[in-house]
Formats: structure tokens, sequence, C-alpha cells
């Protein structure tokens, strides 16, 4: 086998079930915190250790308005949060959870202006 085969299956779901356990406790206001409770924040992916024990969680605030404020938010109630987490996701261990702000809007719209440059629009329709 290679060392190439990315995230087992078993992984990618509790990332998953980890994502919705955190998007519910943010969508519901169970953080008492007057940051969180003035922003809509989403959790865009969860990505999980393959032994579980550390979550990488990606959270993008609506608009992207007050990213710094939101994401120093999420990290001053990190214990809360994981708590909480190791509380409804039935894990050997609780996660560490670690926020970091999603770029890939970002990137994705930088990559659809560019193909929306004139010049590139052409030479994508030249090769039809």
């Amino acid at each position: 086998m290679s060392g190439n085969e990315g995230p087992s299956v078993r992984v990618l779901r509790v990332g998953e079930q980890v994502r919705h356990v955190l998007a519910d406790i943010l969508q519901r206001g169970d953080v008492h915190d007057d940051v969180l409770a003035r922003h809509v924040v989403s959790v865009t992916e969860v990505r999980m250790t393959p032994d579980l024990r550390h979550a990488t969680v990606f959270v993008k605030s609506l608009l992207g308005q007050d990213e710094e404020e939101v994401l120093k938010a999420l990290r001053t109630n990190t214990a809360f949060l994981q708590r909480e987490v190791a509380h409804r996701v039935k894990l050997k261990y609780a996660a560490k959870l670690k926020f970091i702000a999603d770029e890939s809007f970002d990137e994705g719209s930088h990559i659809d202006a560019l193909l929306r440059d004139p010049r590139v629009a052409r030479d994508l329709d030249r090769e039809d």
C-alpha cells in the first residue's frame, strides 16, 4: 500500500459528525459569548487526524465580517466546545479543536475571476 491514500472513511465520518455538532452549538447560541452571538458562523469543514485526537475546524463568518474577532472568540471558548463535542460524539478521547479561517471561498472567487478574464475565456474557447 502507498502512503498517499488519504483519510479513512471512519476519520471522514467522525470529522463530519464533529462539524455537525459544532454547527449546531453555534447556531443555537449555546456558547455564551457576545462576539459569537453577533455573528453567523459557518463550520465549513473539520479535518481529523488519523488517531482522532486532533481536529482542525475551518470556519467562516457571514460575509467574512470580523473574521479575526470571531476566531479569537472561538479560541477563547475552545475548552467549552471540546467538552460539548466530547459529550455528543462518543469517542475514546476528546478531540483537541483548532480553529482556522476557511480561505477556500476566497480562493474559489479568485479562480472564478481568472476564468472570467476575457483573455483566459478566449484561450479556453480555442480548445473546443
